[in-house]
């Protein structure tokens, strides 16, 4: 098992992210990760990044599909590639239908279309072998439908990639989404993972490999853990409590919570609830009182280092190829690869 440091970027002076970065290089981390909301890009930091770096891997966890077009992500992909000597993987997701709709401006419809459309386009552009052609429901390159002026060709990228293929990650929760990684993707960004549930959590992943035939090689699974490091374990469990209630409780009208439902296959079904109706309720202070302790111990890092060692141990007789933490504790990434 591998380790990872996700960034938790938020557009603060780079002088600030530069030496944690530095010093995991340094150390061996195998990989750093940019993640994107609504406020910094994943992409520029990255950019950055490749020119103070020589060896850590760099990827986003995640670039949003929706934010642009499938074109623009293989343009941005083949260029991070060679700017990193090589070095670039591609995490792609959906976001969620608030940001998609409330900040991209797009309808967030047929997910799993859209996701297997994209990268398909993606994989054209970056093989770069032809040009690129694909007549989808959603996405039609090139693009002859109403408006259009008729002159539309298919054209292939005015560069050589320096890799024909980019390792690509999906970022997925629901089971039909993780069942798409496992079919398409090289490898899957998975959030509220446990080894404790592992076979439940991996089940859809396996089922769209095999519906691909590929193997458990052919997919890579990263998880992104939140990290809290404290002198207690119930003072590091505070400090997440507020967040996973908010994960498994809040529900958009007309939106389903996969976080929810993840809660549910892990045997929380009744905390998962309790934490739903309290938020329905406004009763949200009592809905961060009801996330349990051992699911925060289970998906998460919490309490003082020894204890977060201890754990991060045991995640490695797991199918976890990279374990990514978001934190920027140099003492404690330290220690992480030196147990690995």
């Amino acid at each position: 098992m591998r380790l990872g440091l996700a960034l938790g970027y938020g557009g603060e002076p780079i002088e600030n992210v530069l030496p944690i970065v530095e010093r995991a290089e340094q150390i061996g981390v195998d990989s750093v990760w940019s993640v994107e909301e609504y406020g910094p890009d994943a992409v520029s930091v990255l950019g950055y990044l490749a020119a103070r770096t020589e060896r850590i891997k760099l990827g986003t966890a995640i670039m949003q599909i929706p934010a642009r077009t499938p074109a623009a992500t293989a343009m941005t992909a083949m260029t991070l590639d060679v700017l990193s000597a090589g070095r670039f993987h591609l995490g792609l997701g959906l976001s969620v239908p608030w940001i998609v709709e409330g900040w991209h401006g797009q309808p967030y419809d047929k997910p799993l279309r859209r996701t297997r459309e994209y990268v398909d386009i993606v994989r054209q552009a970056v093989a770069n072998s032809s040009r690129v052609a694909h007549d989808g429901q959603l996405y039609q390159v090139p693009y002859r439908g109403p408006g259009s002026s008729g002159q539309a060709r298919p054209v292939k990228a005015d560069m050589k990639p320096l890799r024909p293929h980019i390792p690509l990650y999906l970022g997925a929760i629901g089971p039909q989404n993780v069942a798409l990684a496992g079919e398409i993707a090289d490898g899957w960004l998975a959030g509220m993972y446990a080894p404790e549930h592992e076979a439940a959590l991996t089940r859809p992943l396996d089922e769209g490999m095999a519906r691909a035939g590929r193997t458990t090689d052919d997919v890579k699974i990263c998880p992104i853990l939140y990290v809290a490091r404290a002198d207690t374990a119930e003072e590091g469990r505070d400090r997440l409590r507020p967040l996973f209630a908010h994960l498994i409780g809040a529900v958009g009208a007309g939106a389903r919570n996969t976080y929810f439902d993840i809660a549910c296959h892990m045997g929380y079904e009744g905390p998962a609830h309790t934490i739903r109706e309290r938020f329905a309720e406004g009763r949200k202070a009592e809905a961060v009182t009801a996330v349990p302790d051992t699911l925060l111990d289970e998906v998460a890092l919490t309490g003082p280092l020894p204890a977060i060692i201890d754990r991060i141990l045991a995640w490695k007789d797991s199918r976890v190829d990279t374990l990514i933490l978001l934190d920027r504790d140099i003492e404690l990434l330290e220690a992480a690869q030196a147990a690995l």
